[in-house]
């Protein structure tokens, strides 16, 4: 594939933006077909916007965590299974960035650069939670490592070159094997059968007895050894993608009262739009909307002023800070995708039209970490000064 090569923020804006309407047109039939976006994912990967997060020293444009929050919130609005796919894409760039050798960062960035996709294999079912990591990179005597075990919602992995596998080694320090998606051992099954995001195709990875050279292992607990900005990054693009959500439903409710409901007949107007009750509504959902879209900005920029100037401090805030605005997005999201129906009326509630999509993308994404840890954290932050630990949800 041969992948263009963005050069700045307002480019890979554009792109996003150009990207995210060609998206929307054909995000409710892939849903209720449960056609995986194939296509569109060549097409993003062709954009050059799966590489905006390069250094720029690597030829990259070296975006800023406010253009790239805003990338994925384009995007969620017009697909969020879509948006959902390379987000584990940025976090495993993020890794490479942060721990990899010169060596491992020319090779790998190279790859990125020309278009290749890292999906992931990192949370594991049946363990006593979601840290309990029990694959295991086991030793070899020619220095490199054998790879065993069996991982769940791996999201991206059935569409990618590279398959980024969270793994403990023989000290049972974590460690992160980037394993091509085709290596012998590696079996992806596309077994997602989630209520919502369905195209995400996140299923499971079985890796058994998969030959990993010692130069594709990266050191991942030197991550939290410091302050770092691993789990507030990812949080962003998990609160964009939220926010995304909340903003395509709104628009899209908006839309359908324009156009299709009919007004209660006791409201006395002409149309829909005119009934003042449902006035009231829409600015109240605007307010949740526009809420979570402030305070995603506001969580971008402090990852930026942490990525300036890292800080025990830095790091604290911007880790509140993106915490402040997932909680925010993920209710947002439920709330204003809910509401579709309620302002829209009877007809939204048809099968045929799909509507449910934004309700069941929302309910299905927001699980993936708790909202009242975070409220914890916030809170302890605020009263006692207590900075949020290092773990990478955060």
């Amino acid at each position: 594939m041969t992948a263009n090569v963005i050069t700045d923020d307002q480019e890979a804006l554009a792109v996003a933006a150009s990207l995210a309407e060609e998206f929307r047109a054909g995000a409710s039939a892939r849903d209720a077909e449960r056609r995986l976006p194939r296509a569109e994912l060549d097409r993003l990967s062709a954009s050059g916007l799966l590489a905006v997060t390069v250094p720029a020293e690597h030829g990259g444009a070296d975006v800023s965590a406010s253009t790239l929050a805003q990338i994925f919130r384009l995007l969620a609005a017009a697909d969020a299974s879509l948006a959902q796919i390379p987000q584990s894409h940025f976090v495993y760039v993020n890794v490479i960035n942060r721990q990899g050798t010169e060596e491992q960062r020319k090779f790998f960035f190279a790859e990125v650069l020309g278009g290749r996709r890292f999906g992931n294999a990192q949370s594991e079912a049946g363990t006593r939670h979601v840290q309990d990591i029990r694959t295991r990179l086991h030793p070899l005597p020619d220095g490199s490592y054998r790879l065993d075990g069996v991982k769940h919602y791996c999201t991206g992995a059935l569409f990618a070159d590279w398959i980024p596998v969270l793994a403990r080694a023989e000290d049972d320090k974590l460690h992160v094997a980037y394993v091509p998606r085709d290596t012998p051992g590696v079996t992806v099954i596309d077994d997602w059968d989630g209520l919502g995001q369905r195209t995400t195709a996140s299923g499971t990875v079985r890796l058994a007895g998969v030959e990993v050279p010692a130069d594709r292992v990266l050191p991942h607990h030197l991550t939290f050894e410091g302050p770092q900005l691993h789990g507030a990054v990812a949080q962003l693009l998990h609160a964009a993608i939220d926010t995304g959500i909340a903003g395509g439903a709104l628009a899209e409710a908006a839309e359908f009262v324009r156009t299709k409901s009919r007004p209660w007949f006791e409201s006395e107007v002409e149309t829909a739009a005119e009934d003042p009750l449902l006035i009231q509504r829409f600015g109240e959902l605007a307010l949740q909307a526009r809420a979570s879209e402030a305070l995603l900005r506001e969580a971008a920029r402090a990852v930026d002023a942490a990525r300036a100037y890292l800080t025990d401090d830095s790091a604290a805030e911007a880790s509140v800070a993106v915490a402040v605005a997932k909680v925010q997005a993920a209710q947002a999201a439920v709330d204003v995708a809910g509401a579709l129906f309620e302002v829209a009326g009877t007809r939204s509630a048809l099968n045929s039209l799909n509507l449910h999509r934004h309700w069941r993308d929302a309910r299905t994404h927001t699980l993936h970490d708790p909202t009242r840890w975070k409220i914890q954290h916030i809170g302890r932050y605020v009263l006692n000064g207590t900075r949020p630990p290092r773990h990478g949800l955060l």
